[in-house]
């Protein structure tokens, strides 16, 4: 049967992607697991691995087109054993004269004609049922014992000990997509829908054009006195986002200096001790490593706010940002607490690489429990930044610099960092947010006891 190839959402938030490159072309044959294509959405640039087999029959979507909508039909495959010219079968499902190949009334009738559910029957006439319910009813009884399922589904469900046959998904035609295989549970009946509350917000977006432009007619700035650039996916993502959070999350921020004599010359010795490995340590490792321990040391503050309660998460999973053409990205190191600091200054420079090509992973920058958003290495002194949900917290971290401190009745001269703790009221208060500052501060002033 013709099978179509659909718009994967590569994200929770993915509602629309380009379609940046076609690695197959019509009449090629392709397997399960073979890279098809190049999707390029608001985060980066991934590649969509073929789910069926068969003979590219027809591709829908060229590349280069931009605001492909999620789950619609961007290619076409011809099933097992069929020719790749089901055109022709198009008359036996309509008792009308033949529609022309190209028409849309054409393209159902070959659904018709060549849906397994009728070749069950070939003594009666063609029944006209919705055509979504046929092509789930197709994939719901696949040849054999085949699971539909995305390759980062089954490794997250083999990870996991999960038996895939058990769990529902919640991607096209009913495929198991990496959130169904993240919410079940080993030995479960099978993960919950996705919950329908991320679609709620999708209208204030396209609202917020037209009051952007109506505001700048009613300031009197004349059309052709400045250039519109149009929003990119990713902008477009980043301004929903923020504005979401920033409306919707009762936020507080809660500022602190550190002095941080001593963590520079800890990073001297640990650079030079690793030098033959060419790995260097920055500033900002040193501060997530510190930031994933203190998490550990006040867990209260290593938490989401969810409508069912608050979820207290297992480790510090540290986003830190990246600036990237057209916004930013938060890539993550994982379980940060159980890392060394070389490991960690590895990931964080390999992540911020691929980041600013868009060559991420999805894993690679969705979830994570808290957030470092450092801009000290722009001059910038202190800040504070817009918690990144669902995490409870973000730290803003700003420039070192020599300033002048009371050392008992005597003044000295430090080199003093400022960072700013912004939190989540619903999930972190004020003096949970302060003792985390506190091991936070111990950790940063005396490096050494990061090791101990």
């Amino acid at each position: 049967m013709p099978i179509d190839v659909l718009m994967p959402a590569l994200s929770p938030t993915m509602e629309e992607g380009t379609l940046a490159k076609w690695h197959v072309k019509k009449g090629d044959a392709v397997r399960s697991g073979d890279v098809i294509a190049e999707i390029e959405t608001d985060k980066a640039t991934m590649e969509v691995e073929a789910v069926d087999e068969g003979v590219v029959e027809d591709i829908l979507v060229p590349e280069g087109t931009e605001g492909v909508k999620v789950n619609s039909p961007i290619a076409r495959l011809a099933g097992e054993g069929e020719a790749a010219t089901p055109a022709a079968e198009a008359p036996k499902a309509a008792a009308a004269p033949a529609p022309d190949a190209g028409t849309d009334s054409a393209r159902a009738s070959r659904e018709q004609a060549t849906d397994p559910v009728q070749k069950g029957a070939p003594a009666a006439p063609a029944p006209k049922p919705a055509p979504e319910p046929q092509k789930a009813a197709a994939f719901q009884a696949p040849r054999g014992p085949r699971i539909f399922a995305s390759p980062l589904a089954r490794r997250i469900a083999e990870q996991k000990g999960i038996d895939l046959s058990a769990v529902q998904g919640s991607g096209p035609h009913g495929r198991i997509v990496k959130v169904d295989v993240e919410k079940a549970q080993p030995g479960s009946a099978g993960a919950p829908q996705a919950k329908a509350p991320a679609t709620a917000p999708t209208s204030a977006p396209a609202a917020a054009a037209p009051r952007q432009a109506q505001s700048l007619e009613q300031m009197g700035i004349a059309a052709g006195s400045y250039d519109l650039v149009p929003l990119d996916g990713m902008r477009k993502t980043v301004a929903r986002r923020m504005t979401e959070s920033f409306r919707d999350v009762p936020h507080f921020p809660l500022n602190i200096d550190l002095e941080i004599d001593g963590l520079l010359a800890a990073r001297a010795k640990i650079n030079g001790l690793l030098e033959k490995e060419g790995v260097k340590v920055s500033v900002n490792d040193l501060v997530i490593k510190a930031a994933a321990i203190a998490l550990k040391r006040v867990p209260e503050a290593n938490a989401s706010y969810t409508p069912e309660g608050i979820a207290m998460h297992h480790h510090a999973d540290i986003a830190m940002a990246v600036a990237v053409p057209g916004g930013l990205i938060t890539p993550i190191i994982r379980q940060a607490e159980l890392k060394g600091l070389a490991q960690i200054a590895t990931e964080a420079k390999d992540l911020a690489e691929r980041a600013r090509t868009k060559k991420l992973k999805p894993e690679e920058f969705q979830g994570g429990t808290f957030s470092v958003s450092n801009l000290g290495m722009f001059g910038i002194k202190s800040f504070a930044s817009i918690i990144n949900e669902p995490q409870g917290c973000i730290l803003s971290v700003g420039a070192g610099e020599k300033r002048p401190v009371a050392r008992g009745d005597q003044l000295a001269v430090a080199t003093v960092m400022s960072v700013t703790l912004t939190c989540d009221h619903r999930v972190v208060d004020g003096a949970v947010g302060a003792r985390w500052l506190a091991a936070f501060k111990a950790l940063i002033e005396d490096p050494i006891t990061m090791i101990v």
